[in-house]
């Protein structure tokens, strides 16, 4: 009886690591992925997690991307959208595949123990500096997009079409998407007819990927609400209006939307991340601003969740004596809003399918989603685009850690990132090939 060990398997038994002799479905392709990681993708890793750059400010990492791709021959073109990336290379007459990696950090002061963290500063879009990590993934991102670029290039005889490869900037804001496809990715680049993209999660184990036959990621938008109140002495607050409470009955009434205006089994989420207002401790001032995310699964709720935001926070300023033309001002963001990720239902099956087909029916997580993240890769899938995305998780966290394993955006944030580079190499490459179709 032969024995087929599958990655999620070879994993678990040897804590994670990859061994230079495993065997899997596609041993030409797994050998290949782990030569060119001890090569070449272990040093470009830990070179994009020590040097990363804050949304829209990519300028380093998006030529790093552009030098990579542009050394397996592929047309390159750099400043899409801002610093977007965006590489082509046709292989003759069939499907169009895309492949999209996000480029951006955060602003947080890495604190992982990592030998190669980061300590990265930067200034941000408005000029104030932070300090700049990968507490998200992203390099991972970027290093197996390259990795499979290698591997799709190095095997231009066993597929057709055309392949287009894209560095996206400010995935964190969730605009840079939209910034590229106003920039012309979809008009003065091939248009694909396929889109794949995965992030890496510490929520999944090692060794495994999870890939959702519909909805992928919640919408979200971003809401600040300012409160206007009358300034007053502390000692006298029936002299003034204090925004300050009122601010706190909004805060505390707003749940009230998910608890009581959407269904039960119903995802939605509104949560107040910021709120500020006063100078000093006896005085009652004039203004409270809070800032929200919003969260939701489909555009019904979605509506809901913003409709009834505005009709609390004008409620309660009423109810608390707020005069007409001082009701809080109610205001969306224009750039920090996406829908909801969809995958393409039959896209997604075949997907899934060569994943089981290729890496064993043991590589799947199929425990549900555990948080109401968002993604613009939404924009490049939306159905008026008419692009059929597939976009899935790759485990990052050993297994026996999953339960203590720190969030992403957390300042302690790290990945088992050597597994999790050749798993997601894997599955584009495994991916892309199924789409574009083989060479005859």
């Amino acid at each position: 009886m032969k024995l087929k060990l599958t990655i999620a398997a070879i994993l678990a038994l040897t804590g994670g690591h990859w061994p230079a002799n495993a065997a899997a479905a596609q041993p030409d392709l797994s050998s290949a992925i782990e030569v060119d990681y001890a090569k070449n993708l272990e040093a470009l890793f830990k070179h994009f997690h020590a040097n990363p750059e804050l949304s829209g400010r990519e300028q380093k990492t998006s030529a790093r991307l552009a030098t990579e791709l542009r050394g397996l021959g592929f047309d390159v073109t750099t400043g899409v959208g801002g610093t977007g990336v965006v590489a082509v290379m046709k292989n003759g007459v069939g499907e169009t595949v895309m492949l999209r990696a996000d480029m951006d950090g955060l602003p947080v002061q890495e604190n992982s123990g990592l030998a190669f963290a980061s300590t990265a500063t930067q200034a941000d879009l408005n000029g104030e500096t932070r300090p700049v990590a990968h507490a998200c993934g992203h390099d991972v991102h970027m290093t197996s997009l390259i990795g499979a670029a290698r591997q799709l290039a190095a095997r231009r005889e066993k597929w057709k079409g055309t392949l287009i490869l894209v560095g996206q900037p400010a995935e964190e804001l969730i605009s840079g998407a939209r910034t590229m496809l106003e920039d012309g990715l979809y008009t003065k680049f091939p248009k694909p007819d396929y889109a794949l993209a995965f992030h890496v999660d510490t929520g999944v184990p090692t060794g495994q990927i999870q890939l959702s036959l519909a909805e992928v990621t919640s919408s979200s938008d971003t809401v600040d609400i300012i409160v206007h109140g009358v300034g007053a002495h502390g000692a006298s607050p029936h002299r003034g209006i204090d925004p300050v409470l009122v601010a706190s009955q909004i805060v505390v009434s707003l749940q009230s939307i998910v608890s009581r205006s959407i269904a039960p089994f119903e995802p939605g989420v509104i949560t107040v991340g910021s709120i500020h207002g006063g100078t000093k401790s006896n005085i009652i001032g004039d203004r409270v601003e809070l800032k929200l995310t919003v969260r939701a699964d489909n555009p019904a709720t979605r509506k809901t969740l913003l409709d009834g935001i505005d009709r609390v926070a004008k409620g309660v300023a009423i109810s608390l004596g707020v005069p007409d033309d001082k009701l809080p001002e109610v205001k969306r963001s224009a750039t920090e809003t996406t829908p909801a990720t969809i995958n393409d239902r039959q896209t997604a099956e075949k997907i899934q399918s060569v994943f089981a087909q290729n890496l064993g029916n043991e590589i799947f997580y199929k425990q549900p989603r555990q948080s109401m993240t968002s993604e613009d890769f939404a924009y490049f899938v939306a159905p008026e685009q008419s692009v059929k995305g597939v976009y899935f998780y790759i485990g990052g966290t050993l297994i026996e850690n999953l339960a203590t394993a720190p969030s992403h955006h957390s300042p302690l944030f790290k990945i088992e990132h050597g597994p999790a580079i050749k798993l997601g190499t894997e599955a584009m490459v495994l991916g892309a090939l199924a789409l574009l179709g083989e060479k005859k």
